[in-house]
C-alpha cells in the first residue's frame, strides 16, 4: 500500500527529529490525522510560532521571547556567577532544581571532531569575551559528564588559563566543575533535582 504523498512526508520529518524511528514517526502521523482540525491548527500554529516568536539571548544566548532572558534581566541573580551549560534544556533543569541563583552561558552543544562540531561551532568566544566585560568571579562548567563534554570543559578551562597570563581579568576569576554527583554519561535534563543539587554544592576548582 502507498501512502499519500503528504503523509509519506509527514512521516519522513518526524524521523529527522532525535530518537524517532520509522514506526514511532507512523504513529504519530497517524494520530494527527485522526485529531480534530482545531487541534491540527493549534500545533501547526506553536510549529510556526517556535522559530518566528523566539530568539537566543544576546548576553547567554540561551531561549528567550526578548533580546535578553529573564535570567540575564534579573537583577536578583547573582551575576558574579556563570554558569557554562551546553544546552537549553541543562537551563531549565538546574532552574528546576532551584538550587542555583547565578547566570548561564550557553554553548549549544559540545566540542566533537567525530561530529566535526569543533570550538568556532560553539559561544565559546562570546563567553570569553562575556567574562572580560562582566564583573565575574567565578565560571562554574556544568557540561555533561559524558567524554565530549569533559573535554569542553577543559579546552574552555585551559584557554582562559592561557590567556590570564596577559589578562588580570581572567586570571583573577575563579574556574570550578560541578561535583560528582552525576554519574558519569549521565544527560543534566535526566538527572533529578536532589542530585544536580549536591553535584553543584559539590563543585570543585579545575
Amino acid at each position: 500500500m502507498r501512502l499519500p504523498k503528504v503523509v509519506d512526508d509527514l512521516i519522513l520529518s518526524f524521523e529527522r527529529l532525535p530518537g524517532v524511528g520509522r514506526k514511532t514517526a507512523q504513529r504519530l502521523a497517524f494520530y494527527l490525522l485522526r485529531v480534530p482540525q482545531r487541534d491540527l491548527d493549534v500545533f501547526s500554529g506553536s510549529l510556526k510560532d517556535l522559530k518566528e516568536k523566539t530568539r537566543l539571548c544576546e548576553i547567554c544566548h540561551n531561549v528567550s521571547e526578548k533580546d535578553v532572558c529573564s535570567v540575564c534581566d534579573d537583577d536578583s541573580r547573582d551575576h558574579s556567577c556563570i554558569c557554562v551549560v551546553e544546552g537549553f534544556q541543562d537551563v531549565l533543569a538546574f532552574e528546576k532544581s532551584g538550587g542555583y541563583r547565578g547566570v548561564y552561558h550557553v554553548l549549544h552543544g559540545s566540542i566533537s571532531p567525530l561530529n566535526n562540531v569543533g570550538p568556532e561551532e560553539l559561544y565559546i568566544d562570546d563567553l570569553i569575551k562575556r567574562i572580560d566585560s562582566d564583573v565575574v568571579s567565578e565560571v562554574v562548567f556544568a557540561t555533561n559528564t559524558s567524554l565530549e563534554g569533559e573535554a569542553t570543559a577543559m579546552y574552555i578551562s585551559d584557554r582562559m588559563r592561557q590567556m590570564s597570563s596577559s589578562n588580570e581579568k581572567l586570571g583573577s576569576v575563579k574556574i570550578t566543575r560541578i561535583g560528582r554527583g552525576l554519574p558519569t554519561g549521565v544527560e543534566l535534563e535526566y538527572a533529578d533535582d536532589d542530585t544536580l543539587n549536591r553535584a553543584f554544592i559539590g563543585r570543585t576548582a579545575m
